[in-house]
Order: C-alpha cells, then structure tokens, then sequence
C-alpha cells in the first residue's frame, strides 16, 4: 500500500537555497498545512471548502508557502513493512565546522535518505537510510562520505523491529 502523503515542511528554499528571511505562517496556513499532512493530493476544491476560504487564496497561500520555502514539495510515504526486504539503518554524521547547511542540502538530494535530524552530541546529523540492496546501501555510504563537509560516519543497520 502506498500512501501519497503531505508537502515535506522544511526550511529550506525551493532552489536548494535557504531563504533570507522565515515565513511566518498563520492560523490559515498552519491548518492547510495540516490538511495536507492528512491527504496530500486533495484538490484545492476540496481544501478551500474544509477552510471555508475560496480556492484562490489556498492556491495563493499554496504559493507563498512554497516560494518561501516553508513547504519543499510533494514526497510519497510507503508503510514500513511495504518492503518487507528493504535495508534499513541509521547514520550517525560528523560535520566539519560550520558546514551543517550545506551538508543538509546535499544529503537532501539522495533519495534513500528517509529522515534527517540534527542532534547534539558527537554526531551533528542522524540520517535514516532504506535501500532496496547492499549495493544500494554500499553507494549510498560512499555517496554520503563524499559529500565536502563530512568528516565521519557510523552506520548501524536496523536488525528488526521489537
């Protein structure tokens, strides 16, 4: 089963560039967003009459949170045990000085990449890797590693879920 799910909310902009300045959404926006987290191929029809708003200004309202980089797109979600032979693991990421941005940017682009958290700790990034095999998982290592501003990486992969 394959669920189509929300725009991912992130900070970052849509060209890969943060934005100067954050948008600061309102009650409007925070509910759209929501909605969208529930079903995110719902028809604009369909949002502007749940918000009881016309559909030009959930499509304006579309607009400025994707121009500001408050929504990045459309992402699709796959239950856990949708691939059931999937490889799972974890990333522990040590970046170099002040290159987290960057780094973020980058790993944003491999599409194995499920998550991504900052943390505190030794490790400035967790990232959740699935792949459908070691060869995968093997170049999606190297393609992490590669990356400048990467100076260390530990990888567990997950066993099963208890």
């Amino acid at each position: 089963m394959i669920i189509l799910s929300i725009y991912t909310v992130t900070l970052q902009g849509r060209n890969n560039n943060i934005p100067n300045a954050k948008y600061i959404y309102d009650h409007l926006d925070r509910e759209l967003i929501g909605l969208l987290r529930t079903d995110g191929r719902a028809p604009l029809s369909k949002l502007a009459e749940i918000l009881k708003v016309s559909r030009g200004t959930v499509q304006n309202r579309l607009d400025r949170l994707l121009s500001s980089g408050t929504l990045h797109g459309f992402t699709v979600r796959v239950r856990e045990d949708y691939e059931h032979d999937a490889i799972r693991s974890l990333m522990m990421i040590e970046v170099v000085g002040k290159s987290t941005s960057q780094v973020i940017i980058k790993l944003r682009g491999i599409p194995e990449l499920q998550t991504l958290h900052t943390t505190n700790g030794a490790w400035d990034l967790v990232a959740e890797i699935q792949t459908l095999s070691l060869n995968d998982f093997d170049r999606v290592l190297r393609e992490v590693r590669m990356i400048d501003g990467v100076l260390n990486s530990e990888t567990s992969i997950l066993l099963s879920s208890v």
